[in-house]
């Protein structure tokens, strides 16, 4: 009876020790916080995702950036087409997201500066805010005068397959994406540099 007692007793232990084993290879461990899968080492970046290997890249250096027409937060139409003839920024964006607000005050300074060369639309991806009146607020708040068009089918963000944030495209005079693409928060630099690539 006693020898039944102890085996019984290390196949659990065994068992016991087998499923933590497993569960620590497989991250379940939650100590090291919200950014475990995160291979970029930069713990600062949450609020932004991964693409899965197979997933569409996006509109291409050297393609026509597809037209759209989307509200802006103060109720006008903003077209794509409709700024054909200047350089564009065209930006995907929300306000829950932390590198987003750490570019936009760099954005905000190079529109003030190159707003008359540089067309910033930095369009919001609103299907993933709470509210409507919560992007107004936090631009209100801020003192941000860019252009900021609602996505509220998310149709716009998925046609430049904008599923990490922010993600910026660089549109040409032309309408021809002529830079590739950035995944990832911007710097007043950055941009100065970017929109002297532009033609």
């Amino acid at each position: 009876m006693i020898k039944r007692i102890v085996v019984s007793a290390l196949f659990l232990i065994l068992i016991g020790y087998a499923v933590y084993s497993f569960a620590a290879d497989n991250g379940e461990d939650e100590t090291n916080g919200p950014n475990e899968y995160d291979v970029s080492g930069d713990t600062s970046q949450e609020g932004s995702g991964m693409m899965p290997p197979n997933t569409p890249k996006g509109i291409q250096e050297g393609e026509q950036a597809p037209d759209f027409e989307l509200e802006t937060v103060e109720g006008e139409t903003i077209r794509l087409s409709d700024l054909k003839g200047k350089k564009v920024f065209l930006n995907f964006w929300a306000t829950w997201c932390p590198p987003c607000k750490e570019e936009m005050p760099e954005m905000q300074k190079f529109h003030e500066e190159f707003g008359e060369e540089v067309e910033i639309v930095a369009v919001n991806v609103t299907t993933t805010e709470t509210g409507i009146d919560d992007v107004q607020k936090y631009l209100d708040q801020q003192g941000y005068t860019f252009q900021v068009p609602l996505d509220k089918r998310n149709q716009v963000s998925s046609e430049y397959q904008a599923i990490t944030i922010p993600t910026t495209y660089f549109i040409g005079t032309d309408g021809i994406v002529q830079q590739p693409r950035q995944v990832g928060p911007m710097n007043y630099d950055f941009m100065v540099k970017m929109k002297d690539d532009l033609k």
